[in-house]
């Protein structure tokens, strides 16, 4: 009988940010933003840990009774800096979940969701995708902050793009939603042990770096990348305004 896998949530949390210094020391709805991702991670996984570079969110965490570990300020990415943690923290687990620390709306079945993707022993790498909604103005499937990703029929990604893929022939593009299924990509990842290691390893590589997306490195280099899916909608927080809004929201629920 097959091992049941073993998985640890890290979640990077730096304090200088361009847009929004201290952004996880932030409040929502009464508590730090960084504690709110790490009571939604620890509603799925018992092992959770913060990934920080700077004293005052360490304290934060620490103030209540969250697990952090002091990391590198020299990082290129949240990948790099949750191999850092991992193996700081001790190592062991088979899986790392890489969650943003500016994602405090994340939910139990977005996790659940990537975790089964490793019931495919073939899965080097995780991440989630969303169908788009045809309903939706074609100007939201167009945004470069949004990138896409094409699947095969197993469900693995075969490219991400900041544009629109596939492109629908004979049709004027605001016809294509409605005319092909369209995935736009959720930033959350989870990879095997030995595979977030070599990852870390690798040069930058030309797709990377026309695109500035990560994952096209490790497509680049043969990494299998399954997708699950979710429709459930969350909100990142990336400035002061989307702060506002979010207290908003929970002020409203």
């Amino acid at each position: 009988m097959e091992k049941e896998l073993s998985f640890i949530g890290i979640i990077p949390a730096r304090y200088a940010s361009t847009r929004f210094p201290g952004k996880p020391l932030a409040m929502l709805g009464g508590m730090t933003m960084i504690e709110r991702v790490y009571r939604q991670v620890g509603k799925v996984l018992d092992r959770v840990v913060v990934a920080t570079d700077d004293d005052r969110i360490m304290a934060a965490v620490a103030a209540f009774g969250g697990k952090a570990v002091m990391t590198s300020t020299e990082h290129r990415s949240g990948t790099d800096r949750c191999q850092e943690a991992y193996i700081k923290n001790g190592g062991g687990e088979d899986v790392i979940i890489n969650i943003q620390g500016d994602e405090p709306f994340i939910q139990p079945d977005q996790l659940q969701a990537i975790m089964a993707c490793f019931d495919d022993p073939t899965t080097d790498i995780a991440t989630l995708v969303r169908p788009f909604d045809s309903s939706r103005p074609y100007s939201e499937l167009e945004n470069p902050n949004s990138p896409k990703v094409v699947l095969d029929n197993e469900m693995r990604a075969r490219y991400f793009s900041r544009s629109v893929i596939p492109y629908v022939r004979g049709h004027e593009r605001e016809e294509w939603p409605k005319l092909a299924q369209y995935y736009t990509h959720v930033g959350m990842y989870a990879y095997r042990a030995a595979v977030l290691d070599a990852i870390t390893r690798l040069p930058q590589s030309p797709l990377e770096f026309a695109e500035s997306l990560e994952q096209l490195r490790w497509l680049e280099n043969g990494y299998t990348i399954k997708a699950g899916v979710t429709t459930t909608a969350t909100i990142g927080i990336d400035t002061p305004e989307d702060l506002e809004r979010a207290n908003l929201l929970l002020r409203v629920n």
